[in-house]
């Protein structure tokens, strides 16, 4: 009977220490995931979280140029004052006209070139290696060759296009052509980004789907329309999102080639809030517009996320 009741009183203290044991096991095994994971934490808060703040401080008040600190609050005094200036809501256009032109022509050339050069021919992995070239140059380095290339005097293009009788447009003079001028050159350095994803999602694609299609008798048309379109979808929208949180950042190519002109013409809000922020010192100002810039992005990539999350659903 004592051997029972010993046995017994051990099944019993086993069974109320072991939920305890559980708790400390799964603490120890959080507590070394987060462990592993504070010095990139630490890092993030020091170069991502503290400039956010400093810079959301600072556009609620006046900034004193000798110590970089905020002196004054002001409220919405800041806020404001760059909404009645015409400079920064020319550059919102600016940005607006840039991005709905740069978006689609290298999307859909992107893709495009990804569907020719995925193809079974000749060379083709060579021609994959060139397209990779405009990747690795430094935007600053392309937008200086850009801007000599189209020299209207000096430069190979216009040199070239009066070859062919083609005239001598002002690529950096006129504002409609300085504009394309920094669509060119964008989508010239970008589209084989979306090129290269492009390709690895083409080649990822199921191959029993196509010689099913081969069977049935579709020709390409039917199969680009009817089978790698709706598949690419996804990856259609997840590709247009990075390349719209990259090009919504545009600054060094403007600055290299056309310094935002001709008068306003090109000046994007980026370039434009280091301008008024580097060369007039209204620091205080410009940390308004780029907390806007932040909030308006915010918004739209929370928009875009939602649209490729439905159609990740559908497809």
């Amino acid at each position: 009977m004592v051997i029972m009741a010993t046995d017994s009183k051990r099944r019993d203290n086993e069974e109320f220490e072991r939920p305890h044991r559980h708790r400390v096991t799964r603490f120890g095994d959080v507590a070394s995931r987060w462990s592993f994971m504070l010095p990139s934490i630490i890092i993030l808060l020091a170069v991502l979280a503290y400039p956010i703040f400093y810079t959301v401080q600072i556009s609620f008040a006046s900034l004193d140029l000798a110590s970089f600190s905020a002196t004054e609050y002001v409220g919405w005094e800041n806020y404001e004052a760059i909404f009645m200036d015409r400079g920064f809501l020319n550059s919102i256009k600016a940005t607006g006209i840039y991005l709905a032109w740069a978006m689609p022509i290298q999307m859909i050339l992107g893709f495009g070139i990804a569907y020719l050069i995925n193809a079974e021919w000749k060379f083709r992995g060579i021609v994959r290696a060139l397209f990779l070239i405009p990747m690795v140059v430094a935007p600053v380095v392309a937008g200086g060759i850009w801007r000599m290339m189209l020299d209207p005097l000096w430069g190979l293009v216009n040199y070239l296009l009066g070859l062919i009788g083609m005239g001598n447009p002002d690529w950096l003079g006129n504002s409609s052509l300085a504009m394309a001028t920094i669509v060119i050159i964008d989508t010239w350095r970008w589209t084989p980004f979306v090129v290269l994803i492009a390709t690895a999602a083409l080649m990822a694609l199921p191959k029993d789907v196509f010689e099913a299609a081969d069977i049935d008798g579709a020709n390409w048309w039917t199969k680009l329309w009817s089978i790698t379109l709706p598949l690419l979808a996804p990856i259609i929208a997840a590709t247009f999102v990075v390349r719209w949180l990259g090009a919504v950042k545009m600054f060094d190519i403007a600055l290299a080639s056309t310094s935002g002109g001709p008068g306003d013409a090109t000046n994007v809000v980026n370039l434009y809030i280091y301008e008024q922020a580097f060369r007039s010192l209204r620091f205080a100002e410009s940390a308004a517009m780029a907390v806007i810039v932040l909030i308006f992005t915010m918004i739209l990539t929370g928009i875009f996320l939602l649209g490729t999350r439905k159609l990740e659903n559908i497809y």
